[in-house]
């Protein structure tokens, strides 16, 4: 008995130690792009997602899609939260590929979750669970190696050493620079949303597809300073950091944009 319990325990270790593609951010990222994004609602907005959500915050939200994973009838989710292009696209072969975008994946996706969230007649559940799915996948969007390469299921088969630890491209961008930050996501969104009435109209426009092509764009330079068994640490941060806290920023501000353009 006791040799079956602990075959399970380290079944149940191996299987939260794979990389998922489909893991964003982390669960602090997520809170930081969902905190950002509450402390930039309309009036309106506020009120409406405080009507679906209850006492609920936007940052605690954020992270539903990735704790329903263990749940099989949520599977079906699980292509929904990344989408893969190949390397070396031009901005017009991007928006081509965009344009003819029919797959299950986080552009189509996240626009039929806009388009249902915006009928007037749709029932309390689904409201709760589209508007926490946007959130998320609002969230996805920006990290940019879920718009990585088919080829390494966005960087999880790229194998990296962070400060002497084994991880990959993925979940170094997923969580190991955030967490290395060392801040709350109350600290840190407070430390980040910091931008001009003039920049905030400017991103709260963005179509979906630029926030893809941004993060599209990164992650193609993010492939091209790493080499696979690689061992980063402070050097990487400090190159990056800058990059990091730009994508949690925008992520933060084009979700509230998101939410205001839905509910207003």
């Amino acid at each position: 008995m006791a040799f079956n319990a602990l075959k399970k325990l380290l079944l149940a270790g191996l299987f939260l130690s794979l990389p998922f593609q489909s893991m964003a951010w982390g669960m602090l990222g997520h809170r930081v792009v969902g905190e950002i994004a509450e402390r930039n609602l309309s009036c309106k907005a506020k009120k409406e997602v405080k009507k679906i959500l209850g006492s609920e915050s936007i940052a605690m939200a954020s992270n539903w899609a990735d704790f329903v994973k263990s749940e099989p009838s949520y599977k079906y989710l699980d292509n929904w939260h990344y989408i893969n292009f190949k390397s070396g696209m031009s901005q017009d072969e991007f928006t081509t590929a965009l344009m003819a975008d029919t797959a299950t994946n986080i552009h189509t996706k996240l626009n039929m979750l806009v388009t249902e969230l915006k009928k007037k007649d749709l029932p309390q559940d689904k409201k709760q669970m589209y508007l926490r799915l946007i959130i998320h996948f609002v969230g996805d969007i920006h990290q940019p190696m879920h718009t990585g390469r088919p080829e390494d299921l966005g960087g999880n088969r790229v194998k990296l050493f962070w400060f002497g630890e084994p991880t990959n491209l993925h979940r170094l961008w997923d969580s190991d620079l955030i967490e290395s930050q060392d801040l709350s996501y109350t600290e840190y969104s407070t430390h980040l949303n910091h931008t001009t009435k003039a920049q905030r109209k400017e991103w709260m426009k963005q179509p979906v597809s630029q926030w893809l092509y941004e993060s599209y764009l990164i992650s193609n330079k993010i492939y091209s300073e790493v080499q696979p068994e690689q061992k980063l640490s402070y050097r990487y941060n400090y190159d990056n950091v800058e990059t990091l806290n730009k994508q949690l920023l925008k992520g933060g501000i084009h979700l509230a944009g998101l939410l205001n353009e839905i509910f207003g």
